[in-house]
């Protein structure tokens, strides 16, 4: 509303004051007031924490907690012929057609659909549609996932490290390569709460005041070099960066490159970190001289203090959960440096392929240039997505493997685990939360999926139980929308598949 017209507006209201104003606007007030208090409640939580009586303890009364506001689901039934891990269950091809054909032949889905389904069996029957390659945007970062979990291992962390310079009083802040380090540590509602837990460089720098005695001055260096080559990815958009789609990619990042007015990414990530530690650092109490200089550590040097990041499974189910582009490309660069020593998008995107080719998923026909997806050069065929899928989430996948205990166990499959764990939940988590709106509303929680988006790009891959219990996995895509048929297309796609959770698709042996 323009000032000029508020000005008449508040002029009418005083002299038409008293028992107009109650008539006219408290219910007006009343309906903002329940709008403001639920948006209140859902952002902090108010509901458990001030109104305990409204809200169920989701630990000792799970049956009791709510559904998500708008959500309504079937009533459950118990499946017909459930599937068990000695009972594997095999699709039944033609009934997977009849199951998704109306929905992948949608007209809003364009020119070049692809499809693929099979059971969590690796190598089993996979029932296929189109010509299997497509663009995969950010379905790329399950194969960055994987790759990650199998060359470094689901319990590795990443460390940040505070170390002497060769001055008096100099510290070096030394970038770990962490993918969720955080410039601020949680609050106590926020660590409550918040998954997975993150290291960050305040609390580093009170370690380092500890260790300088608690006061005096320091200078701060910061030091880049784990991760080498460009940190804008040459394959990826020309306008990508500059325009704060992604932020360059370094090994030393807080809040994932996001600038502290929290609208913006840092143009220097590596810089923004080490600017965020000198104010930690003053905080502290100590009395920083100049600006933040790069540097390279040398060898040998003292370390002061150091922090350490959650476990990479935890990191993964985040990175999967809010497809976080640039978690990814951290991790991708990991891989490089686990598989060839260098820390690089070049070095990632090869670390990746060859580490699943190791895990026997043939990689020969897909492209892939970066660890987020976001390059429209990558190309992945679906039945390396299906493979990898039934690698992490086949029969002898779990933390309950045990390989001493069964010789013919996947050892691969457990360390793979994450990669299930931390698929959205259709309707409920993650970039499916406001999905599946369409479709059998027994979808929602029964599809498990990791979303794929770039103009002109909708992709979905996961899994889904059948109606006889059967965990199938499923690669639907397609990548020539056109623009205007873009919501259109990611219905059709979810329809499909939300078929798969009402389709008898499967068949157990005997």
């Amino acid at each position: 509303m323009r000032e000029a017209r508020g000005s008449k507006r508040r002029r009418r209201d005083a002299r038409h004051s008293g028992g107009g104003f109650v008539r006219n606007w408290l219910p007006l007030l009343l309906v903002v007031a329940l709008l403001a208090s639920g948006l209140a409640a859902y952002r902090y939580e108010w509901g458990q924490r001030y109104l305990p009586w409204l809200a169920a303890d989701p630990a000792t009364e799970p049956e009791q907690v709510l559904l998500p506001a708008g959500l309504d689901l079937p009533e459950w039934a118990a499946p017909a012929t459930p599937a068990t891990v000695a009972d594997v269950a095999t699709i039944v091809p033609d009934r997977v057609a009849g199951a998704l054909g109306a929905d992948l032949a949608d007209p809003d889905l364009g020119r070049h659909v692809v499809g693929a389904v099979s059971s969590l069996d690796p190598g089993s029957e996979a029932w296929t549609s189109g010509d299997g390659r497509f663009l995969p945007a950010s379905t790329t970062k399950l194969l960055t996932v994987g790759a990650a979990l199998e060359a470094l291992g689901p319990d590795h962390t990443f460390t940040t490290r505070v170390v002497r310079g060769d001055a008096p009083r100099e510290v070096v802040l030394v970038g770990g390569g962490d993918p969720l380090l955080a410039s601020q540590p949680l609050t106590v509602a926020e660590a409550a709460t918040a998954y997975p837990v993150r290291a960050d460089v305040a609390t580093l720098a009170l370690e380092v005041a500890d260790a300088l005695g608690g006061g005096g001055r320091v200078r701060v260096r910061y030091d880049d070099t784990l991760f080498t080559g460009p940190t804008d990815n040459p394959a990826w958009r020309r306008d990508y960066v500059p325009d704060d789609i992604v932020s360059p990619i370094t090994a030393l990042m807080v809040d994932g490159g996001v600038a502290p007015d929290g609208l913006s990414r840092s143009d220097d990530p590596s810089r923004a970190a080490a600017d965020a530690f000198a104010e930690a650092l003053r905080a502290a109490g100590l009395r920083v001289v100049g600006e933040p200089r790069r540097d390279v550590v040398r060898p040998g040097a003292e370390q002061l203090a150091a922090v350490e990041g959650a476990p990479l499974a935890q990191v993964a189910e985040r990175v999967l959960d809010v497809s976080d582009n640039e978690g990814a490309e951290v991790l991708a660069h990991h891989v490089g440096l686990a598989t060839s020593g260098t820390g690089s998008f070049e070095a990632g995107a090869a670390g990746v392929l060859a580490t699943l080719a190791a895990l026997g998923i043939d990689v020969s026909g897909d492209e892939v240039y970066d660890g987020s997806g976001l390059s429209r050069r990558n190309r992945i065929s679906t039945s390396t997505v299906l493979g990898l899928l039934q690698r992490a989430a086949g029969p002898d996948a779990g933390p309950d493997a045990d390989p001493d205990a069964d010789p013919d166990a996947d050892p691969d499959s457990a360390a793979l685990r994450t990669l299930v764990t931390g698929l959205p939940v259709a309707g409920f988590t993650g970039s499916l939360t406001y999905r599946f709106d369409e479709g059998p509303a027994l979808a929602r929680g029964l599809v498990r999926a990791k979303t794929g988006t770039l103009t002109g790009v909708h992709a979905l891959a996961g899994i889904a139980v059948d109606r006889d219990g059967a965990p199938l996995a499923f690669v639907l895509a397609a990548d020539r929308v056109a623009p205007e048929d873009r919501y259109d297309a990611q219905d059709a796609l979810d329809r499909a598949a939300g078929s798969l959770a009402t389709c008898r698709c499967s068949r157990t042996p005997g």
